[in-house]
């Protein structure tokens, strides 16, 4: 039995349904018949007609039956999302966190440079390369330093010679500070990968590009007809050297900018054709301009400069590096100052003796105030003869041990070849060869 307190609550939230009489028919008549009870066909029509009327706006108990049904779907809703909520969470906790994806070894920093084995370095190698090759090895990566043979073949050499001169070099840059636990130190012609990269990369670049290198202009002019194609070709083979090992830096000093920009393109030209495979590299460039010849401040100094009195080598005696200071080109003006447009003798001299003994160029001109050039020169020769007396020491004891010198070049080639031989299979798979 029901309260009456239940029986209102359910008659108050369940909707009576209305009853319509219906009219029935007699079978014998066929006449409409009713109850005793059925009012009248008027009474009829306007009960409908109310009927019909609370059904489109609704009675008050319908709406208030609607409106609780919605608040009930409502706070339904509020429960599963609730409910959702907390599993994910839960889940969450004891899903074990996603692994960060593994660092490409191609992002890794990595430095190339190479040096030609002309013999020893000389002041313009040291300041413009060597120096900043040694601080190099301190930095985050990898990297290697390649005594390139196959460049020095460009022009004639004697076979004894050079192959002397690539020891000579080894022993040069160990005791200048590069360190083979620290870099990769080796022989380019020990890696066959640099050439046959090389062919690859020339089959890519047009003449036109090439002949418009300044190098080639300067050099070929120099040998009239007697220019090679190997003198043309090879800063294809300088972009190889770079792009076996998948270099990221490469150090270069201001007259190489040009031969950076042809290897950047043919590592773009590359990875267009072939897909993304080679870093574009980028320029390092170094601190210290170019030094320039003793007797003509117009150019570089060089090895190849006929005059003897133009080059500073790191091996040199102490009385060769004062006769040949003493020899260098100034003006007219005895005051010592820095202004290369104009003074490009005197503003050789402060540069380099700004390099040598680290001292800004300002500091440099500041000491040197009251000197005249002819002083001037002796002052930068002590510092010159300074810098190089441990280095010209340890050059020669290295000379001494041509075993050890070989054995460092032959570790460094076989380092060198494991990175560059994976390199070389993967550019012949994607050029077709394989």
């Amino acid at each position: 039995m029901r309260s009456p307190r239940e029986t209102l609550k359910l008659s108050s939230a369940q909707p009576r349904p209305v009853s319509v009489p219906v009219p029935t028919c007699s079978a014998k008549t066929g006449r409409s018949t009713a109850g005793p009870s059925d009012p009248p066909p008027k009474a009829r029509a306007q009960a409908q007609q109310a009927e019909e009327q609370r059904t489109a706006t609704g009675s008050p108990s319908r709406c208030h039956s609607r409106q609780e049904s919605s608040a009930l779907l409502k706070m339904a809703l509020r429960s599963m999302r609730k409910t959702r909520g907390c599993w994910g969470f839960i889940r969450a906790l004891h899903k074990a966190p996603e692994a960060a994806p593994a660092p490409q070894k191609d992002a890794v920093r990595r430095v190339f440079s190479g040096i030609q084995p002309t013999g020893t370095p000389h002041l313009g190698n040291y300041l413009g390369a060597i120096e900043s090759w040694v601080s190099l090895q301190n930095e985050p990566g990898s990297v290697l330093y390649s005594i390139v043979d196959l460049h020095s073949i460009t022009v004639p050499q004697d076979p004894a010679v050079l192959r002397q001169s690539i020891l000579d070099m080894t022993a040069a840059l160990l005791a200048c500070g590069i360190n083979p636990e620290k870099s990769i130190l080796f022989q380019q012609s020990q890696v066959a990968e640099h050439t046959q990269l090389s062919w690859i990369l020339t089959c890519m670049v047009r003449l036109p590009r090439l002949q418009h290198l300044h190098q080639w202009k300067a050099k070929s002019a120099k040998q009239k007809h007697d220019g090679t194609v190997g003198l043309l070709t090879y800063p294809v083979l300088q972009a190889a050297d770079v792009l076996l090992y998948k270099s990221t830096h490469v150090p270069v000093g201001e007259d190489q900018v040009q031969h950076m920009e042809l290897v950047q393109d043919l590592a773009r030209g590359f990875n267009k054709k072939y897909g993304e495979f080679f870093p574009v590299p980028k320029s390092i460039l170094t601190s210290m301009k170019k030094v320039k010849s003793l007797r003509d401040p117009s150019a570089k100094m060089s090895k190849s400069d006929p005059d003897r009195l133009a080059t500073v080598s790191i091996t040199d005696s102490p009385e060769e590096i004062v006769q040949k200071f003493r020899k260098a080109v100034t003006d007219f003006t005895s005051e010592v100052t820095y202004d290369p447009a104009h003074r490009e003798g005197v503003s050789n001299l402060v540069a380099i003796h700004s390099a040598v003994t680290g001292l800004p160029v300002e500091e440099v001109v500041r000491q040197s105030a009251g000197l005249d050039t002819a002083h001037y020169k002796l002052l930068v020769a002590d510092a010159v003869i300074e810098k190089f007396a441990p280095i010209k020491s340890e050059i020669e004891k290295l000379k001494m041990d041509k075993d050890h010198l070989e054995k460092v070049l032959q570790m460094g080639s076989a380092r060198a070849k494991e990175l560059a031989y994976p390199v070389c299979q993967e550019v012949k798979k994607l050029v077709g060869f394989l």
